[in-house]
Formats: structure tokens, sequence, C-alpha cells
């Protein structure tokens, strides 16, 4: 997806999993991911050796840390969970966010469950 410019309502019609990140562009060694997300379907895991930023376009996203209080993130709002820290999301209503990960970023880190994809699935 070089040298074009992205309509993200567009690309996010085309979304019709929750939990199922799909790449929209690369930039340098980070992609950039658009996702849906819609219950308590993400498992603990880490990224023992990547930081990764969740920015809300779309709803509310509760944010879990191993070991800290939740929280919130609202329209306009980001978080950066640093590398190696134990952390899940989710939402009760549908939540559409950014997410900018490195290209060796697994989806759930090393723990596979029903909702992790490889990067292959992730890409258009």
């Amino acid at each position: 997806m070089k040298n074009e410019k992205l309509n993200l309502e567009e690309l996010f019609a085309t979304i019709n999993n929750y939990f199922s990140p799909k790449v929209i562009a690369e930039v340098n060694d980070v992609y950039v991911k658009i996702v849906k997300v819609k219950g308590p379907d993400v498992p603990w895991h880490t990224h023992d050796g990547e930081d990764e930023l969740f920015y809300v376009l779309e709803g509310r996203l509760t944010m879990q840390i191993k070991g800290e209080p939740d929280f919130d993130l609202n329209v306009g709002e980001m978080f950066v969970v640093p590398k190696g820290v134990e952390h899940r999301v989710f939402c009760v209503e549908e939540c559409r966010l950014l997410l900018i990960e490195n290209k060796t970023t697994a989806h759930t880190g090393s723990v596979k469950s029903s909702i992790t994809k490889s990067v292959d699935e992730q890409k258009y």
C-alpha cells in the first residue's frame, strides 16, 4: 500500500471479525494496523521485545495491566504498553483501534488462543 491515501471508514467496513487486526501501512520497521474489538476475548499476554501502541478511534477500551487498576481509553486517547508488561484489553460495545507495532510483534505474544492471528492473516 505505497503512495496511496487510505480511507479508514472504508477499510473498517471490510473487517468482519472482532480481534482480527489488519495491516494498513508500513512505516520503517513497524506496522500500522486497524482492528475492531468487542468482548473479553483477549488473553493475558506480553510482548517481550516490543512496545505496543493503542489509539482509540471509536468507542471505549478498557486496558488491564497485571497488578494495576484497570483504566479506560476513550476516543482520541492512546496508550503505549511497554515491552514485557502483561496486559489485555476488553470492551462492552464495539471499539475501533489504530495499533502501531513492530513487524515482529506476535498478536497475542507467546499465548495462543482462538483469536490469535499470524502476521500473514493480518495483511490485506
